[in-house]
């Protein structure tokens, strides 16, 4: 089977990394004035060179997300299901060596969290779950689309890495995207901070926007954890895989998120920073090399930044989130995943977007464009 693990073996890390880091001032100025942006133009604008060049970068970003999308931006919300893992991950709360009381959603609980996200306004959900497959396998996850599918419209998953079949399942039964995140995809460091557990298999992990493309799905979500290894070869390797899919699963959507390590029970300090400054670079060199993609920003990012960013290339938003299960409505104390930084409410966020002259948009573009 052909899968971007192929095309993934062919690449090095180092060289990689190198590359960007030698492109010069000419290559950022070619790159923003090329029609059609690829991947040498992309490393280009996430280069060291392009660092003065982000007002013009900013600027750009803003034009062809306005061109694309309007001006609007999606809102959404996670709904943790369960804290249950079997997998050992260095930066993770919910890793199965962090003794922490752990609990998976009734579904009675599930449909409390239901009533409490559908009464702030929300019609696009993101299902979360550890990675525990005896506990939250397929048949706990289809359950738990069936029963949310009757109140949203869009029903996303980020769970463990499931095979073809299981996402077909799924698919059948409501699920509209699935967010798969490599974490890095730099395979030593990989193997650093997955030691146990089925998550430890790097390209199983890969492979899984194949198997979901094969599958139909209507939209994938890609990213890396940002403070693992250094920001800027991950980013490649993501735009890279971004490419990839697109080309062979062309009746996919695609979304691309930037979460930056954030404080969590039993902690794990970023390896390499990701500064503010670093992540607007990124997000606008991800617009410049893609006008479709969505580009996702949670409440992992602090509130000022969230506020300043959100006109240069962002097209969804999720707002007050709890990133523990039963966190809205079950049980608002227990040990949450990680700490997010934006801790307003719904109705605060959706009024900072509407001061800033955005249309806040609940369901996804699928029904508005």
């Amino acid at each position: 089977m052909n899968t971007f693990g192929k095309i993934f073996e062919h690449y090095n890390w180092d060289t990689i990394l190198e590359d960007i880091l030698s492109k010069t001032i000419i290559d950022v100025e070619r790159a923003l004035v090329t029609e059609k942006r690829d991947l040498e133009d992309f490393k280009a604008l996430i280069s060291p060179a392009a660092k003065p060049y982000l007002e013009q970068m900013a600027q750009l970003s803003n034009q062809l997300t306005k061109k694309r999308f309007g001006n609007t931006i999606q809102m959404y919300a996670p709904m943790y299901l369960s804290n249950e893992c079997q997998n050992i991950c260095t930066y993770c709360g919910f890793s199965f060596t962090n003794k922490i009381p752990r609990r998976t959603l009734t579904d009675e609980e599930i449909l409390q969290e239901v009533a409490f996200l559908k009464e702030k306004g929300y019609d696009h959900i993101l299902l979360v779950t550890g990675e525990a497959n005896r506990t939250v396998g397929v048949e706990y996850i289809n359950n738990a689309i069936k029963l949310i599918k009757p109140h949203f419209s869009n029903i996303t998953i980020e769970v463990q890495p499931l095979d073809q079949k299981e996402y077909e399942l799924l698919i059948e039964n409501g699920l509209y995207a699935v967010l798969v995140y490599q974490e890095t995809y730099h395979k030593e460091e990989y193997k650093k901070h997955h030691p146990k557990g089925k998550k430890s298999n790097f390209s199983y992990r890969l492979d899984t926007p194949d198997r979901l493309g094969k599958a139909g799905v209507h939209k994938i979500g890609l990213g890396a954890l940002f403070g693992l290894e250094d920001w800027r070869a991950d980013s490649f390797y993501t735009a890279l895989h971004l490419k990839y899919l697109q080309k062979n699963y062309w009746k996919t959507k695609y979304s691309i998120s930037f979460p930056r390590l954030r404080p969590h029970s039993g902690g794990l300090e970023p390896k390499v920073e990701m500064t503010d400054t670093d992540l607007v670079q990124l997000i606008c060199a991800y617009r410049l090399l893609d006008e479709d993609v969505e580009l996702s920003i949670s409440t992992r990012e602090s509130e000022v930044f969230r506020d300043n960013i959100i006109k240069l290339g962002i097209t969804s938003i999720s707002a007050e989130s709890k990133t523990n299960p039963g966190g809205y409505a079950v049980e608002p104390q227990s040990l949450e995943q990680f700490e997010i930084s934006d801790e307003r409410s719904t109705e605060e966020v959706a009024q900072m977007l509407k001061n800033q002259g955005l249309e806040v948009v609940w369901k996804d573009w699928e029904h508005f464009s």
